[in-house]
């Protein structure tokens, strides 16, 4: 079964724009992009890659499509990272570029975005999504997302776009995966099962 699978990188409250650098995503204001670099260790970096390097397709929205076109088709040939994101077919969901696009391989997502998850899926096992956070915020108010790959770091920042803002779809998730790093931080992996359901505390208590 095809699945979308989102991998975000996000603070203890929440916040997960920019963490790649300072000029990543400044919108708001925002004053600290590259929060997530210090918090990065040699074991960390293996898992990112580990867990991306089964994706038979890239799902990504225009600002990080930007970063990421300007970096990796001339990034050194011997990184691993390299060699995945030059080979597999990439979207963009986007309204404002044009085919054709700078990158080999790269393409304009067709249609709306929820008819454009279901081609993809038609034509890719599996469809990855890496940061791009106002696609991924898109995507979890239209339940578009099967699986959630969640990076959560021991940093606090009190500002900034966060993952999961009002309007995300109420969502009952079952982890699948946990782990933790030298750094601190905690990778948490997350299927989607349904709708959320409630219960009674106090019932609970008196069995």
């Amino acid at each position: 079964m095809s699945e979308l699978v989102v991998t975000e990188f996000m603070t203890l409250d929440g916040v997960a724009q920019a963490p790649g650098g300072p000029e990543e995503d400044p919108e708001g204001g925002f004053a600290y992009g590259g929060w997530q670099a210090p918090l990065m260790d040699a074991e960390a970096g293996a898992a990112v890659f580990e867990q991306a390097k089964g994706m038979d397709a890239l799902l990504l929205g225009r600002r990080t499509y930007d970063i990421f076109a300007a970096y990796w088709p001339a990034a050194p040939a011997e990184m691993d990272f390299t060699r995945l994101l030059n080979r597999v077919p990439k979207y963009v969901a986007t309204r404002t570029l044009k085919e054709p696009l700078d990158w080999q391989g790269a393409h304009v997502l067709d249609g709306g975005l929820a008819e454009g998850v279901a081609d993809l899926k038609k034509r890719h096992d599996r469809v990855h999504v890496i940061g791009s956070l106002d696609l991924v915020r898109s995507l979890l108010a239209e339940q578009l997302v099967d699986r959630l790959n969640l990076w959560l770091y021991p940093v606090v920042l009190g500002s900034g776009k966060r993952v999961f803002e009002p309007g995300a779809a109420p969502s009952a998730l079952r982890l699948t995966t946990s782990r933790t790093f030298p750094n601190g931080a905690v990778q948490l992996e997350y299927e989607r099962t349904g709708e959320p359901t409630t219960g009674d505390m106090a019932a609970l208590d008196r069995q």
